[in-house]
Formats: C-alpha cells, structure tokens, sequence
C-alpha cells in the first residue's frame, strides 16, 4: 500500500492507516504535553524490525489425520530476518499506528508438524494485514500465500526508551484454507494456540510535525454531499479482549474506518478540543421462533471513542483530496482498528454527549479516567457470555454496529439547515460467532451495510424512521414484528432504537382491542456500564440498569422507566441504544398506533404499529405457550429481566463490577 503525503513547513508528514490490534500501549513516562497521547505537533518516526523473536504454540490435536503426532501442543520458536519491512508508526514516542508489512521466520527448532504445514516451516511470514481483512495478522507461506493461521486479539506494546516492540497473547485461528486442507472443514476459524513477538525496532524515517496543519494551498473537494458528511464506510476487526470474563462479562471492540463524502473538509482535532468524532459500538443478536428472525435485540454497548489524527486514504473510493491531521479531507477515509476503538484511555462516557449537535464538554472532562482502575471489560461493549455462548443461541444471527457523533455536522446543519447530515453516520455488518466458552472469536458475513443501523437487518419486520423535532433534535426507528406460533396465539414483538435522539425515550404504550388478553409481557435492554467517577452522569452513579415498570388495564399495555424529574440516571432509551418489548395475544393484529414519551423534553407522539384487534367477545386468557426463542437467555423470561446494577461510587477506588443476571 502506497503512502499518502502532505506538506507541512518544510517537512513531511506520512499519513497513518491505523492499524488492528486489539490493545495499544506506549510507555515513555518522560513524554509531555501530548493531550492524552494525540499531540499535533511533534517528531513522528516511521520504524521497522531490527531483529526478533516469533513463538507460536499451538494445541495440534485433530489436526493430523494420522494421529501419529505424540507431543501436543508443541512450541514453534522462530527469529525474524534482520531489517525485515514490519512498519510501524511512532508519534512523539508513542506508538500510533502500523502499515502494511511481514516479518520472515527463520525456525529455530523443528517439532512434529501436519504434512503442508512442515513442508512451509521454512518460508512462513507474520504479515500485517491492511485495515479492511477481518484479522490484523496473518500466518501464510510467503512463496505460495497460502494462509495457515488468522492472528486476533493480543496486546501491542512499545518501549521508547528501549525502541521495542511486544505483541502478547495473540490468539491463532485455523484459516479457510488450513482447515480446507487438513480435511476438516469445519474447524475454520478454531483457536489453535497463541503467539507472541519480541521486536528491536529501528527508525528509517523521522518527519517533524507542526500544529498538524498542512500549510499549503486548499485542496479542492472531491466529495458528492454538500457540507461535511462522515459515514462508517467499513467495519473492521472485531475482537474479544483477553484475559477472560468479569462477573460472568466480556468486553469486545469493533475497527472502524469512516469516509466524508461531503465537500468540506471535516473537524478531526485531539482533545482538549471538542470538534472531533465520537464514536459509540454496539451488538446485536437476531433469534427467536421457527426462523431464528422474530425478534432483534441489543447485547452490549461501549461508551466512545475519541477520534483524533485524521489519516487521508480512500477507502470508499470517493477521491481523496489529500487532507489530513486536524481534517478529514473531501472524498478522505480514517481508519481506527480495534485496537484504538477499545483503548480504555481514549474512551469516553456517552453522558457528556448530545448526539444531535455533537458536542461534548472541551478538555478532559469527557475523557478523565483518574480515579478508577480498567479491566477487560472497561468501557468496552459489555456482553453477557451467554449472550455468545453457540450452544445456549442456535441458529442465532449476530450484528456488530459502528455510529460517528460529528459535532462538525451539527454546527454546519445549525448554519446550513438544508445541510444536515448527521442521520446517516451508523452502519452495521454481520459476523458469525465462534464459541461456546470465551474467548469468543468473530468473523464477518459479507460487507458493511453502510449508512444503516443494524436494526434494518431484523428480517421480516417493519422498520420506520421517526423524526419528532426537525432540525432541532435527531432521529429513532420504530421496529415491530408479528408472528402466530401456535393456533389462536399471536406473539408482538416491538423495538425502538435510538440513533441520534438527544432528548431520549421513557415511555412506551400499545392499544389494546376490546376483548383481547395479553400474557408472557417481556422486556429487555443492554446492560449499562457501572458508575465511574467524572462519568457525567449524575453523582457519577452511571445509568441505571432497573428494568422498565409495566402497566396494563383492559384498553393498553404501557412500559415506562422513571421521568428525568425523578432520576436523571434513569433506564431510558439515549442515543445509539435499542430496547425491545413483547407480548403474546389471542387476537390477530391490526394497525393502529402506539404511544412513545420521551425523557428530556417534548410531548409524547404516536407512531403506527400493528397490536391486537379488537375481539367479537372477550375470550379466556390464553394459555402461556413456550417462548419461541429457543436462546437459554435472561431476556425469554415472562417477565422483565433484572440487568446488571452499578454500585455508587464514593471514592476513586477499583470499579463495582457489573452483577451479572440471573440465568434461567
């Protein structure tokens, strides 16, 4: 991959495609001034490997159809050809990011190995894979290409004083092509070991960086859309963090690479500035019923992203003009992997941040993480492991999904109102989920479905945009399917998700017609993360996880958390989060319309839907019939699941972790 350029005073300023990996660390304690990391101005060192040692062990049961092999698992141990082309980018010495390269393995010993994977011992290469494969490494033979092993998860670490690079517990996964050639194709995509890599890194190029503004003349624009306009134009690697589980939870992280198909050039400042993207991630699993489609849920969510650094590719081949650093250029692409999404440090809570303008308190108030202590699970997307677990989730479909909060488009929709184009920054994709205890490995099912939640994916159902305030707030879908599981039994199912909606939802009412009985009434959300000092939320207490109250009478059935007035840490729906909520009837449904609150502010507003019809004479309640869902989850109760309850904080001591719910 050719590298971009652009000139700053002088010098040059090689633009970054960021790289993969699931945890960055850089550690210089004498570095200063950097904002948290992403200073603009600077020296930037583009390295590569000096020497290195690669070990690979590897669990090869199965994998010999002779069973001859004795010694399971074996350790491969490898050094690295000197001077080998394994870039890596280093700003003001911390590590930001990695560009296409390999590393040659040189065997050290040579154990027992399948047949094909012997005979390539001796030409393999770890190679860095480009930003949109799924995986950020690769174990493949450099003269055939043929791909033995995919490299997720693992911790990236960088050494200034030592200019030293480490990449720890990366998990290895059988590829396509192994497994296709051992015979068993059904293991593609198993964990078959880890491996590790201890590099001596070595400057080729050293650039300096001032204020991170190109000084040259203004590039033209390249973009289609007039304004600035940020989509999720890939989803990338998406990973489980190591080591484990906490209280029965994982936290994942999903790569990102967002594109402006708008004319002007789009705000990308570093914090302490405000005018950057924010970038929240979320989960979703379709299930339930005889087509594993009936209803479409929310397993986890993240708090966001910091964006900072614009790189200038042309991802989505609109024609980049060239823009980059403090900028997202016309036409320009910015890749984040998982890595940076799911770095602790450089995310921040979703309390400080109105969705629809974008904007979120300056300095480091929206991103202080002094006070608290970070596990696996820290501000990651937090999922429930049975919520993964394939043998508790037959047949079930699983959707990860990207959302850009710009406050460049807010400020330019308030001065251009025909201009407004933050409603199409979400976008999801499919992965398949690999696992029946964690880690859990996650690979994609077909391309990005780009400027689309994810609930656009719920197959069958009917999905509408809801706009209640034009211009002055954002957008929510309302979501419904019905379905008849057995004779004289209808089952509703509801889903209201919420984009880019400031003012949130606390209230959800559907009709009912005279005579019909409802029973098997359900509720279920995401589990909110637990409080944290410097949160935004009020008292730092973070959102509540209390389950939605439910009120019938013969003419409706209503779901509603508490008002703002009374907690302003209420469950209700904010921004980028999806809640569901079900019933089964003895009436066949009809349209009509249901009623939704919201929680800031606004007057309640319907929306059609289809609900029970009315009966010809009031029938007996129906029998409560097996929930159709055929997931062992806490969300096939009758009944609303109780979800996992922070603890408050009252000093900066290690985080109250979340109480995992009760398992059915």
């Amino acid at each position: 991959m050719s590298k971009l350029k652009v000139t700053f005073i002088g010098f040059m300023f090689p633009l970054v495609l960021l790289f993969g990996s699931p945890q960055v660390d850089s550690r210089n304690p004498d570095t200063k001034n950097n904002n948290n990391g992403y200073a603009q101005s600077g020296t930037l060192q583009k390295m590569i490997v000096e020497n290195a040692s690669v070990t690979m062990q590897l669990d090869l049961n199965g994998l010999n159809g002779s069973n001859s092999l004795v010694a399971r698992p074996v350790t491969l141990q490898f050094s690295v050809a000197a001077n080998s082309f394994f870039p890596i980018l280093v700003f003001n010495d911390l590590l930001r990011g990695a560009e296409p390269g390999s590393m040659a393995l040189v065997p050290q010993n040579v154990p027992a190995l399948p047949a094909q994977l012997g005979a390539s011992l001796k030409q393999l290469i770890v190679e860095k894979l480009p930003s949109n494969q799924g995986f950020d490494l690769a174990v493949r033979d450099s003269k055939t290409g043929f791909t033995f092993f995919n490299v997720e998860g693992g911790n990236y670490d960088y050494d200034a004083n030592a200019q030293s690079l480490s990449i720890a517990g990366g998990r290895l996964l059988i590829s396509k092509q192994f497994a296709n050639a051992l015979g068993h194709p059904s293991d593609a995509g198993s964990i078959i070991g880890k491996i590790s890599v201890a590099a001596a890194m070595q400057p080729i190029e050293i650039d300096q960086v001032v204020n991170g503004k190109p000084q040259s003349a203004v590039m033209p624009a390249v973009g289609t859309v007039p304004g600035p306009d940020v989509i999720v134009g890939e989803l990338l690697d998406f990973i489980q963090y190591d080591p484990g589980e906490v209280n029965g939870f994982v936290g994942l992280a999903l790569g990102t690479d967002a594109c402006n198909k708008g004319t002007v050039n789009v705000g990308w400042h570093a914090l302490p500035s405000n005018d950057h993207p924010f970038i929240p991630q979320n989960l979703y699993r379709m299930s339930g019923g005889a087509t594993n489609n009936e209803r479409f849920e929310q397993l986890g969510q993240s708090w966001g992203k910091h964006a900072f650094a614009a790189a200038s590719s042309n991802t989505c081949n609109f024609g980049c003009n060239g823009v980059g650093g403090d900028e997202l250029g016309s036409g320009c692409s910015d890749a984040y992997g998982a890595g940076l999404n799911g770095w602790p440090d450089g995310i921040g809570s979703r309390a400080w941040v109105n969705p629809f303008i974008g904007s979120f308190p300056a300095g480091n108030t929206s991103n202080d993480h002094t006070g608290h202590a970070h596990d696996v699970t820290s501000h990651r997307m937090l999922v429930d492991v049975d919520d993964l677990n394939t043998s508790l989730n037959p047949g079930a479909t699983y959707f990860a999904e990207a959302n850009y909060i710009v406050p460049h488009e807010g400020t330019w929709c308030q001065s251009h109102p025909t201009e407004c184009n933050m409603y199409n920054n979400a976008s999801y994709k499919q992965y398949t989920v690999t696992g029946i205890n964690q880690p859990f490995s996650f690979n994609p099912v077909g391309s990005t479905h780009r400027e689309q939640p994810a609930i656009m994916a719920w197959t069958g159902a009917t999905v509408n945009q809801v706009e209640p305030d034009p211009g002055n707030d954002g957008i929510w879908f309302m979501g419904y399917k019905v379905t008849n599981p057995s004779a004289g039994v209808w089952h509703y199912e509801y889903a209201l998700y919420n984009q880019n909606l400031d003012r949130a939802i606390q209230s959800f009412s559907v009709p009912l017609g005279p005579g019909a009985n409802i029973s098997n009434i359900g509720f279920h959300a995401p589990p909110q993360h637990p409080g944290w000092a410097h949160d935004g939320t009020q008292g730092d207490a973070g959102y509540s996880n209390s389950p939605w109250d439910v009120t019938q009478d013969a003419s409706s059935v209503t779901w509603s958390t508490e008002t703002f007035a009374t907690n302003q840490n209420a469950n209700a729906i904010r921004f980028a989060t999806l809640y569901n909520f079900r019933f089964d009837a003895d009436q066949p449904p009809e349209t009509t319309n249901a009623t939704v609150g919201f929680f800031k502010t606004g007057s309640p507003t319907t929306v059609e839907i289809q609900g029970p019809a009315a009966g010809a004479t009031p029938t007996p309640t129906p029998t409560p019939t097996p929930t159709p869902t055929p997931t062992a989850t806490a969300t096939a109760t009758p009944t609303a699941t109780p979800r996992p309850t922070p603890s408050p904080r009252s000093s900066p001591l290690p985080r109250a972790r979340p109480t995992p719910p009760p398992r059915p």
